[in-house]
């Protein structure tokens, strides 16, 4: 006999299951699960759960990438409740915050709490256009803050600090400027990216958002590159 045999789901065949933070203890989220996600999610090492809305069952993270890694799974003396203890990445809720519990009553009245960790609209807009790849590549720059260095480049950049951001910033450059010179079209294309990738990286080191930079060009329009540099503090 499983364990499985011994849940107890409801009518509609679901039960609830709470995630929790494996590391913290925190309170993540709770959703629902049927059978088969119970049984998907002990075989694969991966929360799944069943949308009552959808009517579909759904794996955590399967469009965001905020995937929870289940490390131990439990269920409560009634048999009708489960606990997942699990890795979550970047953050559990919907809203951009790491738990769905983020509502704190006081009294007669209540106020979220927590830092947004992504922009939900970024997250689950679709993938990123021409219009806003720059803000959308900050977004991911900002959520490798935190990484492994030794499995993520972005955080092995950021780690080097500013001489080794500044060196990439020289090298990169210098292959743009080497595929200018070679009118090599393909190449201006490729090595144009990667340098503007690593300055995206070089202005999240500075706290600086792209929309920044963008905002600068826009007050520079129309004005002449000779006039605005004549404007500049020496």
């Amino acid at each position: 006999m499983s364990w499985l045999d011994a849940l107890k789901f409801d009518e509609r065949g679901l039960l609830p299951a709470i995630a929790q933070d494996a590391a913290t203890g925190e309170v993540l989220m709770l959703a629902y699960c049927n059978r088969e996600a119970v049984r998907l999610t002990q075989e694969t090492g991966f929360a799944h759960y069943f949308s009552r809305s959808r009517r579909k069952m759904w794996k955590k993270g399967e469009s965001s990438g905020h995937l929870q890694t289940v490390r131990k799974i439990a269920y409560d003396c009634d048999a009708d409740t489960l606990l997942f203890q699990v890795d979550q990445a970047v953050a559990a809720c919907h809203t951009g915050r790491r738990s769905c519990f983020f509502n704190q009553v006081d009294g007669d009245t209540a106020r979220p709490v927590g830092e947004t960790l992504f922009d939900p609209q970024a997250v689950y807009a679709g993938s990123p256009t021409t219009a806003n790849i720059l803000p959308a590549l900050a977004r991911v720059v900002s959520e490798r803050r935190g990484a492994d260095p030794a499995t993520s480049y972005v955080a092995q950049l950021l780690a080097g600090g500013a001489p080794r951001i500044s060196a990439k910033l020289v090298e990169e450059a210098a292959e743009l400027a080497h595929a200018v010179a070679a009118e090599e079209e393909g190449a201006v294309v490729h090595e144009a990216a990667d340098l503007l990738f690593h300055m995206v990286v070089a202005l999240a080191s500075r706290d600086v958002a792209p929309e920044a930079v963008l905002a600068e060009l826009v007050r520079r329009f129309g004005t002449s590159g000779h006039a605005e540099r004549a404007t500049r503090r020496r």
